[in-house]
């Protein structure tokens, strides 16, 4: 059985599996080693010391996906446009080490008149749809930048990008917000949460509605404990305004976040279910399945 080595390579974080011959992970680890902290020219070094031991394997195929494609990266693996399916993104790996080392190429699309990307969101898309054994779905990827992606006919139609956790993060540590509210998130303050999800509803305009992360607290309308809750749910809230909500989704990634989009989803009753990290190693296991066709 040949050893399939996935590889989940971000911004942030090195994520890494030994797969079984269904795709599972036998062994995973993680490092901090996301592409922004590798210096130029270190990235052979890097992988093996991330996984040195995994390829020394007889016939080990690593496969990579996410950022590591990028320009910033360890090799650029051009876009591969939509609409584009599991033979699409086999046939146009970018190889390090013929036969050994390849990364999956992202994604790209227009949406309302202007190029959107994916990197990594593609595989783990894939994934998703065997392990719902499906042919249609919209998947809902939280993150830095939500990816709402639309596959049809076993393909990628369409996707739009949110980037809802990176407002968060400006608005939360660089704006006024950032001297009125605690200096921790702490735990999700449920009632706050929705409060805001239900103000992005109502008024439809985030430019508006984002003052009100403060005067809520000034009013005393929201403890100054909850603010940052009450934020997250404004900024979830206004991403579920502005997307398609007339139909189920599935909701895929870390338990942190999905848990805020499951609440602020099944308040506004909203159909969805909800999977785990998972699906990354299994989109990359079935990439390696078509390279064998």
């Amino acid at each position: 059985m040949q050893t399939i080595i996935a590889i989940d390579w971000g911004t942030s974080s090195l994520r890494l599996a030994r797969l079984d011959d269904q795709g599972r992970a036998i062994e995973e680890r993680e490092f901090p080693r996301g592409i922004l902290t590798v210096p130029a020219g270190g990235f052979p070094q890097a992988f093996a010391q991330a996984c040195g031991d995994w390829m020394n394997e007889p016939g080990a195929l690593a496969l990579i996906c996410g950022m590591a494609g990028s320009q910033q990266g360890w090799q650029e693996a051009p876009y591969v446009p939509c609409p584009a399916g599991l033979p699409q993104l086999a046939s146009r790996l970018t190889w390090i080490e013929p036969g050994r080392i390849a990364i999956v190429p992202g994604l790209t699309c227009e949406t309302d008149g202007a190029p959107d990307v994916m990197r990594g969101e593609e595989t783990k898309a894939f994934g998703v749809m065997k392990l719902i054994d499906a042919q249609d779905a919209t998947i809902v990827m939280p993150g830095t930048h939500c990816k709402w992606t639309r596959v049809r006919s076993g393909r990628i139609e369409s996707f739009a990008t949110f980037m809802t956790g990176e407002f968060y993060a400006v608005l939360r540590q660089h704006s006024i917000f950032a001297r009125t509210m605690p200096a921790e998130d702490g735990d999700i303050d449920e009632s706050a949460f929705l409060q805001g999800v239900d103000h992005a509803m109502r008024t439809g305009n985030l430019l508006h509605a984002a003052f009100s992360a403060r005067t809520v607290s000034l009013f005393d309308r929201v403890a100054s404990a909850a603010a940052p809750s009450y934020l997250s749910g404004l900024l979830i809230g206004e991403e579920l305004r502005a997307a398609s909500r007339d139909e189920a989704v599935v909701l895929v990634g870390a338990d942190k976040l999905t848990r805020r989009y499951a609440l602020a989803l099944k308040h506004l009753g909203m159909t969805f279910r909800t999977l785990g990290q998972e699906a990354t190693w299994l989109g990359l296991h079935s990439i390696a399945q078509e390279m064998k066709l």
